[in-house]
């Protein structure tokens, strides 16, 4: 893998979410910068998750076979959405039940679209992009609820 390759949202890393990105917003699922995208990409995957969870881990967001593109526009993400922890096909936003949690956003460079049925979840998407993956970026935001709206 190479080192090049990043991503940002509207939020810095490591930074609040954005209010309108959460369940207490708007739900949108956030857009996305990408630079640096590694040759040879012909898709790209992304998992959102939060290991905060008092139940464990739960899964945000989950899409694959994206198309290779610098920009992806905030609430119109392409490609196809898999399950997420409510076993629901859609971006659910950060929800956290109680304290500050830290959201794990990660997209893969892929050096092939994937064969997966939307019926798939996170479990699923990392089984299928074993031996894919050219290159990995992370990004990291942070949200709780009792903290005053960002970014309205």
């Amino acid at each position: 893998m190479g080192g090049g390759f990043f991503f940002f949202f509207d939020f810095a890393d490591n930074n609040y979410i954005q209010f309108k990105f959460t369940c207490d917003g708007e739900n949108l699922s956030p857009g996305l910068v990408l630079d640096n995208i590694p040759e040879g990409t012909k898709s790209l995957a992304l998992i959102m998750d939060d290991t905060d969870s008092p139940n464990g881990e739960f899964v945000h967001w989950v899409m694959w076979n994206m198309p290779v593109k610098s920009k992806i526009v905030q609430n119109k993400a392409e490609g196809i959405v898999g399950k997420n922890t409510q076993g629901k096909n859609m971006y659910y936003g950060p929800c956290p039940p109680n304290g500050m949690h830290t959201y794990h956003f990660k997209v893969y460079a892929l050096n092939s679209l994937l064969e997966l049925p939307a019926s798939s979840g996170k479990a699923e998407l990392l089984k299928a992009i074993e031996g894919h993956i050219i290159e990995l970026a992370v990004l990291k935001g942070r949200y709780s609820r009792k903290s005053e709206p960002v970014g309205k």
